[in-house]
Order: structure tokens, then C-alpha cells, then sequence
């Protein structure tokens, strides 16, 4: 009943104009059960339970992303720079409690003044934020993030320069770590590390022409790595072992706009593992194909299933440096591909150990391989019982996952913004009951699939309403056929 084909929204999207919102599926024996927080867009974040109820919604607040701590506080940002004079720069970090009152906040990275703007301190922070006691900012054994004291990694902006990059002004990012009293401690920028990073001469040549160009005023600036993701490694088997690499203070990162993943030493600064911006170079890398685009890459926590492995959401879309080619004809967006993949992947041995792809979720490859696809936000999370909670951010669709790739729980957001007219979601997030004890344990119903055949608005016929049928003479029985447009990656090789 609750088997890969039958509970997959995707089957009556892409995209219908009509299509079922909120909760769709769910299996609550099969599920990690708890509270569900994600960004409803322009309106705020909403904390969810299992069938859908909004338990609690923190108007106004942007996210990018909400995270909830123990005791029902709420991470997030309060709004975002004037998108003329910046990209992405929120406006401050802030641990908001159940009554919505601010109770800690760091936006002292740097003093703006924009023309026409009221001049401010600005945190410049986006994407992803970590606080002291956990490596991920979700749920994991023993690992609860503080709330009342610590220090927060914030990844964040600043201009930079560097001729070894581009002759352009560098949008670039920052990881600045804050103490309680919202001081900067700590920080890492990532253009001081290009050198590091193994770009071959084509992407550099086109690098240094256009940085992923954005037109802001009064200078434009470069995009250049676009980082979307920061979290600690944390307690881990690889380090247990002496391999230094994995220090779990070490910081893992990924740039989108290079499909590159990689680890930073706290101690040193410098990348120690990476994963990209090239993927043909190695047996292992032409194994694990070509990253695009990604999002949300960490490793999974001491004490969940999988420890030690790193989860990325490869969006697939559009990503890379490269040479001009018919597809990027400015060499910018330079590798392609229409359909996501989320990956588990051992960093030592560079090989994939688990994956939703949609070969995963019952579709035909590559034919409907989109089906499963969102080029750009997303992420996952690695549940206790060894489920994944995946976002497929840009159709605003948030799944658990089993290991054998059931889909036990599904939810598509019915919240479209005016300002952008999608129903996008960033990153959600699955929290224990328990982390939010101004709310009852709510009763848990089960939710089957429905029958996307059979199901019908009203005043649609019903299926098989024919008026009449005929048989017609010599017609050969249907078959799986190799005669399509494109050929299936089930089809045999050529011998």
C-alpha cells in the first residue's frame, strides 16, 4: 500500500494546474513521528505535526533556513537587504522564543550603508547557521544545540578582491564564528583559498571573465562559489580511526555555482578533502557522476544511521565553470542535467552507499527521470529510525523516505508567494515532540495514498466511463519497447 509508485506526488505532477496540498501521505508506523518546521512563503515559519496542523506560524520571519532548538525556540532572520545594493545578505540571525521575543542576536558583521537606506549593522548571513552542541542543527542522539549560551557559526558575505580570481568585485563568502555576546571570534574566506580548490585552466579562464556576474549598484559583483551549506563534522568514525581529515571540529562546505564539496581544518584554515569541481578525474569521481548544483551537504551525526557519511542534495539544473559549450555558451552554468539525485556517500572510499534518485522512486530513466527534480535549494535529514526527510525545494515537497525508498510520509506546500509566484520551500526540518513542550503529543491518523487514477474533481467522469469500446483485428499485444525518442537506461547495450 505504501510501496514506491502508489505515494508519489510526483505522479500527478509536472506540473498539473490542479494537484492535492498539505499532507498526502502518511504512515505513522513506518515514520520518524515529531514536529515539522519549514518556511511558507512570505508568510513565515510554520511548525507542523504529522497530518498537517499548524501548531505554532512566526509571521514575518524569513528563515534561510528556521531551525527549531529544545524548548521551542526558533532560529531564523527577520528580512533581507535591499536586493539593489545585495544578494542574499539577511539582515540578522536571530533565536526568536515560543512568544516570538527575541532572545539572542548576532548582526554585527558589518556597518551598511546603502543609498537612500537608513545606515545599520548587518549580519550578511544566508543559508546556514550552526550553534554550539550541534553539528547539524537537527536531531541527533546526545547532540542538542544550546540555547541559553555557545557559540554560532554563521556563514555570511563580504566584498572581496582577488586578481587570481577575476579582475571583478567578489561576492564572497564568510563563515564568522560568534560568541554568546555576538563578538566575532573566528573567520574563514573562502576566496583566500583558491589556490586550494584544483580549478583546471578552462574554469579559471571563464572564472575570471564572469564570477557568476550579478548587476548590483553601484558596482556588480561576482557570485563566485555561492556556498549553501555549513555544519561541523562532529564526533566521528574517521577521525576515531587517526585520520585527521575528519577533525571533528573540521567545517564541511559546498559551493553551488563550482559542484564542489569540501572540508575545512578549523585549526589551519586549509581544504583538506574535496569532493569536485571536476568529476572525470578519478575512477571513484566518474562513479559517483557529476555533482550539480548542490545543496545541503553535511555528515550524518554520531548516533544516527549512516554516521559518518556526508548527504547531498544534487539538485541537477545547471552548475560549474567550464569551457564555452553549446549548453553554456559563456562557459558559466557549464554542466547540465534535468533531474536530482540525493546522495550518501563513504568520503574515504568516495563511493555511493545509498541514494534517492529517480530510479529510486519508480521513474523511467532519463524519459521521466524530472519527475524528481528541483534545481535549486532542497536538502535532507537523516532520521533516527533510518528514514531521510528530503525537501524538493523549488515544488515546495517535503518526503520521508525508508531505506528501501518507500515513501511513508509526503507534504506539498500550498503557500505561493506574489513576490515570487512559487510554492518553494528552502530546507525542512523534523524535530522530536519533545523539543517543543508548549504543544501536546498530537493524536497520529494515517493518511493513505489515494488512487491517482480513480481520483476525480467533481463533475469529471469517472475512469473507464466509455461511452462504447471496440476491439480492433490484428493489433499485436502491447510490450516494453526500445523505440522510444531516447533510450531508457534499462535498455540493453549494444553487443
Amino acid at each position: 500500500m505504501y510501496g514506491k509508485r502508489e505515494t508519489n506526488q510526483e505522479d500527478i505532477m509536472g506540473h498539473p494546474t490542479i494537484y492535492p496540498t498539505g499532507v498526502t501521505v502518511y504512515n505513522p508506523e513506518k515514520c520518524w513521528n515529531g514536529f515539522t518546521i519549514f518556511q511558507a512563503l512570505e508568510v513565515g515559519a510554520v511548525l507542523m505535526n504529522m497530518n498537517g496542523r499548524e501548531n505554532k506560524v512566526w509571521k514575518g520571519v524569513h528563515g534561510f533556513p528556521n531551525k527549531i532548538f529544545p524548548g521551542g525556540y526558533l532560529m531564523t532572520s527577520r528580512g533581507s537587504r535591499d536586493g539593489r545594493y545585495g544578494v542574499q545578505d539577511g539582515l540578522d540571525l536571530v533565536q526568536i522564543d515560543w512568544d516570538g521575543n527575541v532572545v539572542w542576536k548576532f548582526d554585527r558583521n558589518e556597518y551598511i550603508e546603502d543609498p537612500g537606506i537608513p545606515g545599520r549593522w548587518m549580519a550578511r548571513s544566508h543559508h546556514d547557521y550552526q550553534r554550539e552542541g550541534s553539528t547539524t542543527g537537527y536531531y541527533a542522539p546526545g547532540m542538542e544545540p544550546k540555547t541559553d549560551s555557545g557559540n554560532t557559526l554563521v556563514l555570511a558575505h563580504r566584498n572581496a578582491r582577488n586578481p587570481k580570481i577575476s579582475d571583478k568585485q567578489l561576492l564572497d563568502d564568510v563563515i564568522l564564528e560568534v560568541d554568546w555576546d555576538g563578538d566575532i571570534v573566528w573567520e574563514w574566506h573562502c576566496n583566500e583559498h583558491f589556490d586550494e580548490m584544483g580549478f583546471r585552466e578552462g574554469p579559471k579562464n571563464t572564472l575570471a571573465r564572469d564570477p557568476n556576474y550579478r548587476q548590483t549598484q553601484p558596482e556588480g559583483m561576482g557570485d563566485w562559489m555561492h556556498i549553501n551549506s555549513m555544519s561541523v563534522l562532529g564526533p566521528n568514525k574517521w577521525h576515531d580511526a587517526g585520520d585527521e581529515r575528519f577533525h571533528p571540529d573540521n567545517i564541511i562546505v559546498d559551493g553551488r555555482e563550482a559542484n564542489i564539496i569540501f572540508i575545512i581544518s578549523k585549526a589551519t584554515g586549509k581544504i583538506v578533502w574535496k569532493l569536485g569541481p571536476d568529476y572525470d578525474n578519478s575512477p571513484e569521481a566518474k562513479a559517483i557522476g557529476w555533482i550539480i548544483g548542490q545543496h545541503h551537504c553535511h555528515m550524518v551525526p554520531r548516533g544516527l544511521p549512516g554516521e559518518g557519511n556526508i548527504l547531498i542534495f544534487d539538485n541537477g539544473g545547471w552548475g560549474g565553470y567550464d569551457v564555452p559549450n553549446p549548453g553554456a555558451p559563456t562557459g558559466v552554468k557549464a554542466a547540465l542535467r534535468d533531474y536530482s539525485r540525493v546522495l550518501e556517500i563513504d568520503p574515504v572510499a568516495m563511493k555511493i552507499v545509498w541514494q534517492y534518485t529517480p530510479t529510486e522512486a519508480g521513474f523511467l530513466a532519463p524519459m521521466d527521470s524530472n519527475r524528481f527534480y528541483s534545481p535549486f535549494i532542497s536538502g535532507m535529514q537523516r532520521l533516527p529510525n533510518g528514514n531521510t526527510l528530503i525537501t524538493e525545494g523549488s515544488d515546495g515537497r517535503v518526503f520521508e523516505v525508508t531505506p528501501d525508498h518507500k515513501i511513508v510520509w509526503e507534504f506539498v506546500s500550498p503557500y505561493k508567494g506574489k513576490f515570487v509566484p512559487m510554492n518553494m520551500t528552502y530546507r525542512a526540518y523534523r524535530v522530536p515532540y519533545e523539543w517543543v513542550p508548549q504543544v501536546a503529543k498530537p493524536v497520529e491518523t494515517a493518511i493513505e495514498p489515494l488512487d491517482v487514477s480513480t481520483f476525480r474533481v467533481p463533475g469529471a467522469a469517472a475512469f473507464g466511463d466509455r461511452a462504447k469500446e471496440v476491439s480492433v483485428e490484428g493489433c499485436v499485444p502491447y510490450e516494453g519497447s526500445n523505440a522510444l525518442c531516447v533510450a531508457s537506461v534499462e535498455d540493453p547495450e549494444d553487443k
